[in-house]
C-alpha cells in the first residue's frame, strides 16, 4: 500500500474540488486529489451541463415549432429521446476528459477511489472498501458534494420514481410526469419534458413555485408555465406514492382536499443532503448540522487542518459557490493576502427553464425585513427592441435597491437569456455599485441588457422606454 505526502490533499473532484487542486499548485503546493467516480463531479457528468445540454434541446425544438413566426418552414417536426441523451453523454464525457488534461497539466495527482480521514493527518484511499494508499497532508479538503434527498413515502426506484440521474437518461420519452419540487431541479426538468410535451404536475409545499425567488419573478414564471401546459399545485404535498406496473399514483394533500394524480414517471425534487457518511468523521472534531459540515468563513471545520467546502459544506448549493469557496480556502491556507470570505448574498443563482429564472442579493421581501427603505425599479421585455426582434418579449428585471444610499441591495430576473445577463449585477454587487455609477454606466444597443439599465432607471422615476 502506497505511502504518499502531500502538502495538500483534496477529496472529491468536482467543481469545488478540482478548483481547489489547480489554485493549490498554482500556488506551489505538492497536491493530492482523490475522486471515487469521474472528475467534475456531479455538475460536470450528471448536473450542470449535461441537463444544460437537454434543455438546449427543448429549446430549438420550441423555436422549430415556431418557425413559421420567424418566416420559415419547417415540417414534420420531431425527436428521438436516444440521441438527445446521447448528445447530453457525449458532451459530459467531453468535459471529463477536459478536467483529467487539467489535472495532468497542473502536476496534481489523481487517486481512483473514496477517500477516509484516518487520524494524525492522514487520509486512506479505499477502493471497494480496501484500503489502496495511505496519504499524508498538511492540509485536507473535504469536497465530497451531495446526493438526491428522498422522502420516507416516497421511495426512488430509478423505475417509476426517478432522481435526477434516472430524469436524465430516459429510454423512454414518458406522457406523463409528476415532479415532486419546484426548486431550480424539478422546475428545469419540468421544463425539458413539458415542452417536449409530456403532461406534466408540478407539486410544491409552498404557496408558490420556486420559493427562494423574488414573489413577483415567482408569480410571473408560475403564470408562464400554466400557459404552457403545466398543472403546478402549491401549498401541496405528496403524502404517498403507489407504484403499479406501468405507472404510479400519488396521493397529494393540500388546503384544497386530497387528489389522486397519476403519471408514468415521478421526478423527486426536493433538495440534497450532504455526503458525510463513511469519510471519517466521527473520530474527529467536525461537527455536522442537517448533514452538512459546519464551517466557518474560511472553510475550516472543528477539526485542525481539515476544511470543507462545496454542497457538503451546506447552501447555497451552487457549482460556482463550491468552485469559490475552494479557491478562498486554498489561498488562505497558502497564506495569500487580501483573500476575502465568501459572501453569499453577492452569489448568482441561475434556473435554465424556459423562461430562465436569475437573481442575486435580497429579494423584495427580504429586504424590507432587513429594515431597508427600498426602491424597486422594473422593466418588461416588451419594451425592449432586441426581446421583440428574438420573438421572446416575454419576462421582466426587477431591481432593489436601497433609498437612503442607493446601494443595490438585489436584482431579479425572468426571461430570454436572463442567466448571462445577471453578471452584470453580480459585478455591480461586488464593486458596491450604487445606481449613480449604474445609471451613468453605457449600455450597448440593442441588446437585452439594456433591460437592466432601464430597471435601474425606474427605480429612480428615470426610466426611458416603458
Amino acid at each position: 500500500m502506497a505511502d504518499m505526502s502531500f502538502d495538500l490533499i483534496v477529496v472529491g473532484g468536482g467543481p469545488g474540488g478540482y478548483v481547489a487542486a489547480i489554485r493549490a499548485s498554482q500556488l506551489g503546493m505538492k497536491t493530492a486529489l482523490i475522486e471515487r467516480e469521474h472528475l467534475g463531479g456531479i455538475c460536470l457528468n450528471w448536473g450542470c451541463i449535461p441537463t444544460k445540454a437537454l434543455l438546449r434541446t427543448s429549446e430549438v425544438y420550441h423555436l422549430m415549432q415556431h418557425a413559421d413566426n420567424f418566416g420559415l418552414s419547417a415540417d414534420n417536426i420531431n425527436y428521438n429521446i436516444e440521441k438527445i441523451v446521447r448528445r447530453s453523454r457525449q458532451i459530459a464525457s467531453r468535459l471529463n476528459v477536459g478536467v483529467k488534461h487539467l489535472m495532468k497539466k497542473n502536476k496534481v495527482t489523481v487517486f481512483e477511489g473514496s477517500g477516509k480521514l484516518a487520524g494524525n493527518s492522514r487520509l486512506a484511499v479505499m477502493v471497494d472498501g480496501k484500503d489502496v494508499a495511505l496519504l499524508t497532508g498538511k492540509s485536507i479538503i473535504l469536497a465530497t458534494g451531495a446526493r438526491a434527498r428522498t422522502l420516507p413515502d416516497v421511495e426512488p426506484d430509478g423505475i417509476l420514481v426517478w432522481t435526477y440521474k434516472e430524469a436524465m437518461v430516459p429510454s423512454v420519452f414518458p406522457k406523463s410526469l409528476l415532479v415532486i419540487g419546484s426548486g431550480a431541479i424539478g422546475i428545469e426538468f419540468a421544463s425539458f419534458y413539458r415542452t417536449l410535451g409530456a403532461d406534466v404536475t408540478v407539486v410544491e409545499m409552498f404557496d408558490r413555485i420556486l420559493p427562494v425567488e423574488d414573489a413577483e419573478i415567482s408569480a410571473f414564471a408560475h403564470q408562464a408555465f400554466e400557459k404552457q401546459g403545466m398543472n403546478l399545485l402549491t401549498g401541496a404535498k405528496v403524502t404517498g406514492v403507489r407504484k403499479r406496473k406501468d405507472d404510479i399514483m400519488a396521493t397529494v394533500e393540500s388546503n384544497k382536499g386530497r387528489q389522486d394524480i397519476r403519471a408514468e414517471k415521478a421526478i423527486l425534487a426536493i433538495g440534497i443532503t450532504g455526503n458525510i457518511e463513511e469519510i471519517g468523521l466521527e473520530n474527529t472534531r467536525v461537527q455536522t448540522d442537517r448533514g452538512h459540515i459546519v464551517i466557518n468563513q474560511w472553510c475550516e471545520t472543528g477539526e485542525p487542518g481539515v476544511y470543507a467546502i462545496g454542497d457538503v459544506a451546506g447552501p447555497p448549493w451552487l457549482a460556482h459557490k463550491a468552485s469559490h469557496e475552494g479557491i478562498i480556502c486554498v489561498e488562505k491556507i497558502a497564506g495569500v493576502e487580501g483573500v476575502h470570505a465568501l459572501d453569499v448574498s453577492r452569489i448568482p443563482g441561475c434556473t435554465y427553464c424556459r423562461p430562465q429564472i436569475a437573481s442575486i442579493g435580497l429579494t423584495e421581501a427580504a429586504a424590507k425585513e432587513a429594515g431597508h427603505k427600498v426602491r424597486i425599479g422594473r422593466f418588461p421585455f416588451a419594451g425592449n427592441g432586441k426581446a421583440i426582434a428574438l420573438g421572446d418579449d416575454q419576462g421582466l428585471v426587477k431591481t432593489v435597491f436601497d433609498a437612503k444610499t442607493g446601494e443595490l441591495l438585489g436584482a431579479h430576473m425572468v426571461g430570454s437569456e436572463v442567466t448571462e445577463l445577471i453578471q452584470g449585477y453580480g459585478i455591480a454587487r461586488t464593486l458596491e455599485t450604487t445606481e449613480a455609477e449604474l445609471m451613468h454606466t453605457v449600455f450597448p444597443h440593442p441588446t437585452l441588457s439594456e433591460m437592466m439599465h432601464e430597471a435601474v432607471l425606474d427605480a429612480y422615476g428615470r426610466v426611458i422606454h416603458f
